[in-house]
């Protein structure tokens, strides 16, 4: 298993980061300003974008694994590089994502803890419904984890 930064051509990520994000300009309000790290196992497995958000605050925009790898470790291993990457750096590694049981429960195995929630995220800034496990996402749950 291989992660590497991506630097240049980050738009060729694009199928796999939509996974993680399903609208393109969503993506690309953070895509050129952020980190993209992209994890190898044989071939491309996953992908995560991270922002320096200030004040010691490392914050997740997009982490997405391939369908056909998922619930194989990927998204922890990704994890895991973040936290032993960003060790000392950073006080918080921070996420946000829908309240929907197939993600909030796999922060919460992380160790992540609830922060914070923003009311009608989904539903303010996405141009369709964003729906997850056939229900419909409206706020945005701010997960963080100490460094």
């Amino acid at each position: 298993m291989d992660i590497k930064e991506i630097t240049q051509d980050k738009k060729a990520f694009l199928p796999l980061l939509l996974l993680g994000d399903e609208q393109e300009s969503m993506i690309d309000r953070y895509l050129e300003r952020g980190r993209l790290f992209a994890l190898y196992d044989g071939e491309l497995r996953s992908v995560c974008v991270v922002m320096d958000e200030g004040e010691g605050v490392l914050e997740i925009k997009n982490i997405a694994v391939a369908r056909d790898f998922q619930r194989m470790g990927y998204g922890r291993s990704m994890i895991d590089f973040l936290l032993e990457t960003f060790s000392g750096a950073y006080r918080v590694l921070r996420a946000g994502t829908g309240d929907s049981p197939l993600t909030t429960g796999f922060y919460e195995r992380l160790g992540f803890h609830r922060a914070d929630v923003i009311r009608d995220f989904f539903t303010t800034n996405y141009d369709h419904p964003i729906l997850e496990c056939g229900v419909e996402l409206r706020d945005m749950i701010i997960y963080e984890k100490e460094i």
